[in-house]
């Protein structure tokens, strides 16, 4: 889908039947294409004589690939998160390029820091007539957005961290495989989310560095630039704060697996104890078991109760010296 946006008095408004233009609208500041076709590309790169990505393009893991410059455009691709708010977590690549302070995007998925910029763009007034402003606010928003999701994941960890000390203490009732499951699950979650998080800060930490490197196919404003240079230390300040949530997961991880250790140590114990103690009674009912003629007291009345006593009393011995030594 092409929508092209045009300034206006306060914020964007979209340009009606752009994409039957054969030239670019005067008055555009931004192009979007949202999982476009090949003749929407082909329109674009026609109207700003550049050639638009590919999706396979986009993918490129090499920096050289996703930053760089050609027919007097910066392009640049970062990794946005997607459907952060659902239990799976996804991401895309969206593409920026920058083409005389013209702002074109690229994506495939449809990123919520779009909608959220294009809400808050009445707000910024006439700042959004030129497209690098445009861009700056669309990083903004990005950022801004993975900070909402790290704080989510900072109270979900908390949570886990309370349940998981506080109901694997003592005085609590006992985590069932159930709750460990469950316990593991959401671990897990919150360690892919803070995870790829910080994976998507990091290709917006680059794209700010190169950009701050000053691209020679773009020339900033001064408005941007500074824009800019508090973009990255956001950007720097949520990746220390992503690498944190990350160790704590591994942190309640490991607690966690310390803590099944110990339920399956205590069923283990429990089943050592009741061999030990079935030993004695067992070696008896095995001595009383052998076919000798000469055992006078198999022919006593009183052999039989006096057996299954002493039985009872060498089962319970074991049981209450395990007792008395703390190892039950």
């Amino acid at each position: 889908m092409l929508t092209v946006y045009a300034a206006a008095e306060k914020g964007l408004h979209p340009v009606p039947e752009a994409g039957g233009r054969t030239e670019c609208p005067p008055d555009a500041v931004w192009i979007d294409l949202f999982n476009p076709t090949a003749e929407e590309d082909a329109l674009v790169e026609s109207w700003l004589e550049i050639d638009v990505p590919s999706r396979e393009e986009m993918r490129e893991i090499e920096i050289s690939s996703r930053l760089y410059e050609e027919d007097g455009a910066v392009f640049m691709t970062i990794l946005a998160l997607v459907n952060s708010d659902q239990k799976h977590v996804g991401t895309t690549d969206v593409t920026f390029i920058l083409k005389d302070r013209m702002l074109v995007t690229v994506r495939h998925e449809d990123p919520r820091p779009f909608a959220q910029f294009l809400q808050r763009a009445p707000k910024l007034g006439p700042a959004c007539r030129n497209g690098d402003f445009v861009f700056i606010g669309l990083l903004e928003a990005f950022i801004d957005r993975i900070a909402d999701v790290l704080e989510h994941a900072g109270l979900d960890t908390e949570a886990i961290a309370n349940e998981i000390f506080e109901r694997g203490s003592a005085d609590s009732r006992p985590m069932k495989t159930q709750d460990f499951k469950a316990t593991v699950a959401r671990i897990g979650r919150a360690g892919d989310l803070t995870s790829k998080a910080r994976e998507s800060l990091v290709t917006i930490s680059r794209l700010l560095v190169f950009l701050s490197t000053g691209p020679g196919a773009v020339k900033l404003s001064k408005d941007v630039r500074i824009h800019a240079k508090t973009a990255v230390r956001d950007a720097n300040q949520l990746s220390d704060h992503a690498s944190y949530l990350s160790n704590k997961t591994v942190f309640l991880l490991d607690a966690t697996m310390g803590l099944i250790n110990i339920e399956q140590t205590n069923i283990i114990k429990i089943f050592s104890v009741a061999a030990v103690a079935m030993m004695p009674p067992t070696l008896i009912a095995s001595v009383y078991g052998m076919n000798f003629e000469f055992m006078p007291e198999l022919d006593e009345k009183w052999g039989y109760p006096v057996v299954l006593v002493l039985m009872v009393l060498s089962a319970l011995a074991p049981y209450l010296y395990f007792k008395r030594k703390g190892w039950l």
